[in-house]
């Protein structure tokens, strides 16, 4: 079938032309092939993510890959992500060459491991095997750790030691909870062509042993928890995000830490199909949660630099799309939501600190005031986005934040309210402590300082923020489908229906 040829495109296309930007003769070449790279699989993908959602779930490979609906929701966001980030590469290290900054092997060295992160990541959404899963995220560990160093200095080759060192230990749990997991399907008598297949223990969690899957989910919850960047496993990403170029950054934010997220979001109907106890690892999800809310919270107090600033707010996010699972029901709808908006937000937040360092020379808050003066288009961005991940109305993240307080109120979780709403509050003031005087504030400026703006980088900052203030007042019906088909993987057959009220 021609969505079965789409699936295997979608991953062949950036795995294959990551090799061959090695060779390409220039700079500008190999940036231009990774932007083709991007763009070319981005039609195949949405090609399969068309045909999942019209005929169902896509196998390849003899079932050991596919799509369905929670795969191809968040692949739907990869592909965004990556389009926006490689365009935005083009721009970004566009200047640093104009300046000098950046070498034909560097840019050769930055397109191929950025088409390869791309397949890697891929590979985890498309994997029906555990173990192939596990394999993609080890894959996307050692690809991306190159890219924070792009530019070798000290800092970086530390930031990048630490990020591999840390994710590797996280994998390695993540390792043996994925054999946990074949060990407690002794029972089912499978092959081993089948015994780590999800749709095979999908089917038979009744049958796998509670007491393995109970100790493979603290394992994997961990292990991949430390990839997420939940607390306390959090430790490498404010490093990484501060010595990685920023559209590492983007990509690292915008998307990889929600591959993570989506391989606990896997196991978590198998656990509760195992177990036999609504809400078990719903519990462990909702303290990691509630934990990295509040780590964040206390660490954003004290920031001065931007970038660090912005990892610790993904920390915060994280934690909140881990509250948001945890609390169950229009929770898994609402944390589905907020993974959608943190992806866009963090993605442009990241691009426009990215080109104000680039303007500034620095990334320190107390030297960065009157961005918007210096420079309208990316001082808008930065200025409305860091809105926008604080929760201001009326964004999206406002509205998929309030349906996750909505799903903690109805469940009578009001202590679980009260610790959301204070980390959220915290943040918020301490937010918007650091914004007004970056966005409008320092002495007048007696000559406007230079900034070479390409023609198309205002769409970089406009289409994310029309899409912000879009779905914040309005969810388009098919989206509305998506995610509740997407939901109803993770939480079986609980009703959505009370978020279609909450949206105008």
């Amino acid at each position: 079938m021609y969505y079965e040829s789409a699936l295997w495109l979608s991953l062949l296309i950036p795995f294959v032309l990551g090799f061959a930007c090695n060779i390409l003769p220039s700079a500008r070449t190999a940036l231009g092939a990774m932007c083709c790279c991007v763009f070319g699989t981005a039609i195949a993908g949405c090609i399969a993510i068309v045909a999942v959602f019209q005929h169902g779930t896509i196998f390849i490979a003899s079932n050991w890959l596919f799509l369905d609906g929670l795969s191809a929701y968040h692949y739907g966001i990869l592909l965004v992500v990556f389009c926006l980030s490689s365009v935005y590469a083009w721009a970004y290290f566009g200047e640093e060459l104009r300046k000098g900054h950046f070498t034909r092997k560097q840019a050769r060295l930055f397109a191929g491991l950025w088409c390869e992160a791309c397949a890697a990541m891929t590979l985890v959404l498309f994997s029906n095997n555990l173990g192939i899963m596990w394999v993609g995220i080890e894959a996307t560990t050692l690809i991306t750790a190159f890219l924070i160093c792009i530019h070798v200095s000290r800092q970086s080759m530390e930031a990048m030691w630490k990020y591999i060192v840390i994710c590797s230990v996280g994998m390695a749990f993540a390792f043996m909870g994925t054999l946990l997991i074949a060990v407690s399907a002794k029972a089912l008598e499978l092959g081993p062509h089948d015994s780590l297949l999800w749709t095979v223990l999908y089917d038979n969690a009744g049958r796998l042993d509670p007491k393995l899957i109970k100790a493979a989910f603290i394992f994997l919850l961990v292990g991949y928890g430390t990839k997420a960047g939940l607390a306390p496993m959090h430790n490498w990403l404010p490093d990484a995000h501060m010595q990685a170029p920023s559209p590492v950054s983007a990509i690292f934010s915008g998307f990889l830490l929600s591959t993570a997220m989506y391989c606990i979001m896997r196991y978590m109907p198998v656990i509760e199909g195992a177990t036999g106890s609504i809400g078990w690892c719903q519990r462990l999800m909702t303290g990691f949660g509630l934990f990295s809310i509040a780590v964040a919270a206390v660490f954003i107090v004290s920031q001065k630099n931007l970038k660090r600033f912005l990892a610790y707010s993904s920390i915060e996010h994280i934690g909140i799309i881990s509250l948001g699972l945890g609390l169950g029901g229009l929770g898994v709808f609402a944390a589905l939501f907020h993974t959608l908006n943190h992806s866009l937000c963090k993605t442009l937040s990241f691009f426009a600190a990215g080109r104000m360092g680039q303007i500034l020379g620095t990334y320190d808050i107390r030297d960065m005031k009157g961005a918007l003066r210096r420079s309208p288009v990316w001082g808008t961005g930065l200025f409305l986005s860091i809105l926008a991940l604080i929760g201001a109305a009326p964004f999206s993240l406002f509205m998929s934040e309030f349906l996750i307080l909505k799903a903690a109120i109805d469940k009578q979780a009001f202590v679980i309210a009260f610790v959301f709403l204070l980390g959220l509050g915290i943040v918020f003031i301490c937010a918007l402590g650091y914004i007004l005087p970056l966005s409008w504030g320092g002495p007048p400026l007696k000559k406007a300082a230079p900034a070479h703006l390409f023609q198309y980088e205002s769409f970089l900052v406009y289409i994310p923020l029309t899409a912000l203030l879009i779905l914040g007042l309005w969810m388009p019906a098919p989206l509305q489908a998506v995610l509740q088909k997407a939901a109803e993987i993770i939480g079986g057959a609980a009703a959505y229906a009370p978020a279609i009220g909450l949206m105008p």
